[in-house]
């Protein structure tokens, strides 16, 4: 990003709302150059449009700009490295059954925020539903159909740069899509493995065979 536009950011999450002039001051820049990069960042949809502040009773009211949700990306975060710790310690004080547990009911807590699924469901309707759902929680998902079987993709791991570390995090997602289409995905590839997406193939006897199989939440072998 360009450095003053970036600064502005900083200084907007330091100080809260501002305005062009209060903005223009702290920059040692023009109004109207600093009124430039809010556009700009407002087209890029890093700041609200402006508001209007008032103070008092008296004066003329002023508008300030604000930063939005999504402007939050370009500021340090330490959430993968928080949760990889905190996995390391669940596995040296929990025991390997009840660690599976614990995933397999996370698993199952997501899938229940899905639509509900007709039992009448076709399966092209059960891999639609399960996409569907994935784009909600950012997984960027497709399917096509090849060979009379259908091929999910994911093209984004919301656990990237932990579920190496913690495959226990793609089984869950493993499971996440069982419950999702009714039945058990077959692994094709991982991108905690080097792949640039993940993939599952599924097909009419996966639903018939396993509806509500037992899957473990990481099985080397599967990959």
């Amino acid at each position: 990003m360009q450095p003053t536009r970036l600064r502005i950011l900083e200084i907007l999450k330091e100080q809260g709302d501002l305005t062009v002039a209060e903005m223009a001051r702290q920059l040692g820049m023009a109004p109207v150059s600093v009124r430039h990069h809010l556009d700009v960042l407002q087209g890029e949809q890093l700041i609200c449009s402006p508001r209007v502040r008032r103070r008092g009773t008296v004066g003329r009211p002023r508008q300030v700009y604000a930063l939005t949700e999504a402007a939050n990306a370009y500021f340090p975060r330490n959430h993968d490295v928080l949760a990889g710790r905190l996995l390391e310690e669940m596995k040296g004080v929990l025991p390997a059954g009840e660690l599976q547990t614990l995933f397999e009911r996370l698993a199952d807590s997501m899938a229940a925020e899905a639509r509900p699924l007709q039992p009448d469901a076709t399966l092209k309707q059960r891999v639609e539903r399960a996409v569907e759902f994935l784009n909600e929680k950012g997984y960027l998902a497709r399917y096509e159909l090849v060979d009379g079987q259908y091929m999910l993709y994911t093209l984004n791991c919301p656990y990237q740069g932990i579920a190496e570390q913690h495959r226990e995090l793609c089984g869950m997602d493993k499971r996440l899509l069982d419950r999702l289409i009714g039945g058990a995905p077959v692994v094709v590839a991982r991108m905690s493995e080097g792949a640039c997406s993940c993939a599952y193939r599924v097909d009419g006897a996966t639903i018939a065979d396993s509806p509500r199989s037992f899957i473990p939440l990481y099985d080397q072998a599967a990959a």
